[in-house]
């Protein structure tokens, strides 16, 4: 796995659209086509994602950003219910905010 860190500071129409590849890459463009993916979708509820999965995604993040992101302490600070109701807009935000 190539590690591209990022250091351009992306919008959040950028961002979105790099998360977008990000599941495609982890779930498989054939689940994603018959998907409409939205700032809204829910990882766990739309987007039928595991845990292995959100893992593997977190891993994209790291691998892209560096240690400029810190997704996965930012998740470890969640209880189960954010983590369950975790939507990607949530995660641009987060993103667009720690450039």
């Amino acid at each position: 796995m190539d590690t591209i860190i990022s250091t351009a500071k992306l919008n959040s129409s950028e961002i979105f659209d790099l998360m977008k590849q990000f599941i495609t890459e982890v779930i498989g463009e054939e689940f994603v086509e018959e998907m409409d993916i939205t700032m809204e979708s829910s990882f766990t509820k739309d987007l039928e994602m595991d845990s292995i999965e959100i893992v593997s995604f977190s891993e994209k993040i790291k691998n892209h950003f560096g240690e400029q992101i810190d997704f996965t302490g930012w998740l470890s600070n969640m209880d189960l219910d954010e983590l369950i109701n975790l939507n990607l807009g949530t995660i641009v935000n987060y993103i667009e905010e720690c450039q």
